[in-house]
Parts: C-alpha cells; sequence; structure tokens
C-alpha cells in the first residue's frame, strides 16, 4: 500500500499535459496515432434519480480537467424508470453543459427492453451503441483513437486525469489490450459520513492502492476507462448481469484468447462514502454496497467455461487466473470467520488430550502475537487516511481530526474488503 501511495503522490505532482507535449510521437507504441491531440475521450455516466449536484458535480470535475475538452465526450444515459423529476434534472444538465465538450449527449435508456437487466452495465451498453451511431460512425472517428472511461454518476476526476491516461495509453505496450484502472477515493463526502461509514470507504481505498500493485492478477472496479475498439469487439457491456465493470474483463480476456489485463494509473478519482440519513440506514446501504461488490462471483462460472471452450488461451494463465478469484471469492466470505475462531475453536473442539498439550496452551497467545503484530498495517492505514482528507469544511473543528484516527478502532467489526481478486 505505501508503494503503490508513494507512486500516486509522485503522479499527483506532475503536469501531464505538459509531459504529453514533450512526448515524442516516435515513443508511441500504438503508431496509428500521429499526435497526442488525435485521442478523444468519451465518458459515459448513468444515472439513476442522481441529484443534480451529484451528475453537475462531476462535470464540473470534467471541465477543470488539464486537457483540451474539444476531444471531450460526454454522454449522460438515464433511465426512464427514474421519472420524470430525473428526465427534469438530466435536461437542465444538457442546457447548462452543452456547449463546453466536443459533444454532450443526453440519453433515455428506455426500462424493459428484452434480455436486459436494470442495471448500469445496461444503461451504458445503451448509451455505446447511441455514441457510435450518432456520434461516432458519422463522423468517423478511427475507434483506435478513442477511450471510454465508464464512471459512476457520483465520480470527480482529478485535474490531470485524462493526462495521465492518454500518456500511458500511448506509451503502453500493445495499449488496445488493456483496460486503465485509477484508484477509488471514497473522500467526497467523507466528512460527512458517519465513522464506521469512513473506515469502510477508507478500507475500500487502500485495498484498492494495493490491487494497483498487484495488477498481474486485477480485474477492472467501478470507475474506469478502456479503449473503444475493445468495447465494439466483445459487443459493449454485457445487459443481463450486475457487475459490468469487471465483466467487461472478462469479456475482453476471452476475446483476445487471454492476451488483454489492466494497467494501473496510480493516479486517483473521488467518489463519495456510503452515507444515509440516518445510522441504521448507512449501516443497511454499506450491507448492500459490500454484497453488490460481491456480486462479483457471478463471473467465476463466466470465465471458467469460457477457459473450457477457448483452447488458445495458456493453461498457466487459466489456472492463474482461476485460483486467484476463486480462492479470493472464497476468502472474502471465510477469513473473518476463521480469524475469529482460530484462538479458541481448536481448544473447543481438540478434546481433552489436545487440551493438555502444549500448543494448546500457547494457541491464544500466538493469536494475540499475530494480532499485535498486524495493528502496523491499521497504524499505517490510520495515518495515510488522515494524509488522503479533503480540506476540512469550516463548520467541523479541528477537534474532528482526533475522530478521524480513533475511528479506526472499529476496524476490527467492519472487516470490509472493497474488491476481487
Amino acid at each position: 500500500m505505501r508503494v503503490s501511495y508513494n507512486k500516486l503522490k509522485h503522479n499527483l505532482k506532475i503536469n501531464w499535459l505538459e509531459r504529453l507535449e514533450k512526448l515524442p510521437a516516435a515513443d508511441y507504441k500504438l503508431r496509428t496515432v500521429k499526435s497526442w491531440q488525435d485521442v478523444y475521450h468519451f465518458v459515459f455516466l448513468p444515472v439513476y434519480k442522481e441529484d443534480y449536484s451529484v451528475v453537475s458535480g462531476c462535470i464540473e470535475g470534467l471541465l477543470k480537467a488539464n486537457y483540451p475538452r474539444s476531444k471531450m465526450a460526454v454522454i449522460v444515459s438515464w433511465e426512464e424508470r427514474a421519472g420524470v423529476e430525473t428526465e427534469n434534472m438530466v435536461k437542465e444538465v444538457e442546457k447548462n453543459y452543452k456547449n463546453f465538450f466536443y459533444e454532450l449527449a443526453v440519453v433515455k435508456h428506455p426500462d424493459g427492453l428484452p434480455g436486459e437487466m436494470r442495471g448500469k452495465g445496461s444503461n451504458t451498453a445503451y448509451g455505446a451503441k447511441f455514441a457510435k451511431e450518432n456520434i461516432i460512425d458519422p463522423r468517423g472517428i478511427p475507434y483506435d483513437h478513442i477511450l471510454v472511461s465508464n464512471f459512476d454518476a457520483d465520480t470527480i476526476v482529478s485535474p490531470e486525469y485524462f493526462g495521465v491516461l492518454t500518456h500511458t495509453f500511448l506509451t503502453s505496450g500493445n495499449p488496445l489490450r488493456a483496460s486503465y484502472q485509477p484508484i477509488p477515493l471514497y473522500v467526497n463526502n467523507i466528512w460527512e459520513a458517519p465513522s464506521i461509514a469512513r473506515v469502510v470507504a477508507f478500507s475500500a481505498t487502500f485495498w484498492h492502492t494495493i490491487k494497483q500493485e498487484k495488477h498481474e492478477t486485477a480485474t477492472t472496479f467501478s470507475s474506469h476507462s478502456m479503449p473503444w475498439q475493445a468495447l465494439v469487439d466483445v459487443g459493449f457491456w454485457q445487459k443481463n448481469m450486475v457487475s459490468e465493470d469487471s465483466r467487461i474483463f472478462w469479456q475482453c480476456f476471452l476475446r483476445y484468447d487471454g492476451d488483454y489485463r489492466v494497467v494501473p494509473l496510480y493516479y486517483p478519482v473521488s467518489m463519495d462514502a456510503n452515507v444515509a440519513p440516518t445510522f441504521g440506514q448507512t449501516v443497511k446501504n454499506i450491507y448492500k454496497q459490500q454484497r453488490r461488490w460481491a456480486y462479483g462471483a457471478e463471473n467465476i462460472p463466466y470465465f471458467l467455461f469460457g477457459f473450457i471452450k477457448n483452447k488458445a488461451i495458456p493453461r498457466i494463465k487459466k489456472l492463474h487466473y482461476g485460483f486467484m478469484v476463486v480462492e479470493g471469492n472464497h476468502s472474502w466470505a471465510t477469513n473473518a470467520i476463521i480469524i475469529f475462531a482460530l484462538g479458541w475453536l481448536p481448544i473447543f473442539l481438540g478434546g481433552s488430550a489436545f487440551n493438555q498439550t502444549v500448543l494448546s496452551f500457547n494457541l491464544p497467545y500466538l493469536t494475540r502475537l499475530i494480532m499485535t503484530l498486524s495493528m502496523a498495517g491499521l497504524i499505517s492505514s490510520a495515518v495515510l487516511s488522515i494524509i488522503l482528507l479533503p480540506p476540512r469544511p469550516p463548520k467541523y473543528g479541528k477537534f474532528k481530526y482526533f475522530w478521524m484516527m480513533a475511528q479506526w478502532v472499529l476496524f476490527p467489526v467492519t472487516r470490509p474488503r472493497a474488491g476481487l481478486f
């Protein structure tokens, strides 16, 4: 986590647009691109009953990005079932921001289309088809010159996001066979969140910070970017499942015979922590969010059957990814129970013979030692959480920082893990 954070901190200090301008075209790995200014960014924002302030906050972040807006298109895809209030909201968004980008389109996703499950995947797939038929194909924009960013509506990009994304895209080997993953920081509303929500939010951030260093087994998660060419090749996001963010990785992995990967950006995007009007509702929403992330387990039968059918994927890759993902999901479900039971369950079940052994006597002390040593990581997390905090709102006193540190005593009862192997 510390190694990954140091890279993030380094990247935050760089003017990536300036670095792009100095990058020789000879260093581009994608030979069809003659200048970084040939690269377009299409940002998809799926909307369902979000407030105007949430969607406009995301778009304001895009306006502040250090990248030519003439090369940025925004597709706001809203759900018909969200009703008149959402329709009026997106019309207001269109009215206020229409003229600031290469294109800003508001697309209504009809409810109840055959073969669709309600969710982000079906929404953005519909928006992507609209963009292809009404913007990209009529204007003849080359598919390999387009990067797609599929963002949650509350995502706020850091100013140099599209610069570092474009630079990474142009300098990575075989750039059309990769997705590009930022680090999600759940800090937009972190000062307003209750302690348990803050611990879960920061733990999610730290897990994905770690995953930047373990990118050889990473899959895409939440807000991320990828080549338009790859998206077209696999037929866009699947419309009948929950975890479209990780499924799109497996679609590409199978489509390209295992020649697809996740490239870490070591750069953040910020999103909302889970906050509700009451503490009870917040806890309920946190549980639903963790459950929704765990739905990524639905990818296991998809890619395992894909491995069986696709003989071109190297066997070592099949074994490596298969073990990591299956073991990761299993550990997510069982590790907390194992750790909780480690100290006393053997004594309870071992019988009188085991209880007379030296191991039986020392087992609780060994468990305590392991837990004590693990506190080093917890202390690092607490310190890093303070560093990553956005500016403190004036309504909160400096004493709030104390609670930001003290909140980590709640970590054992939250046991969040924000992502899959």
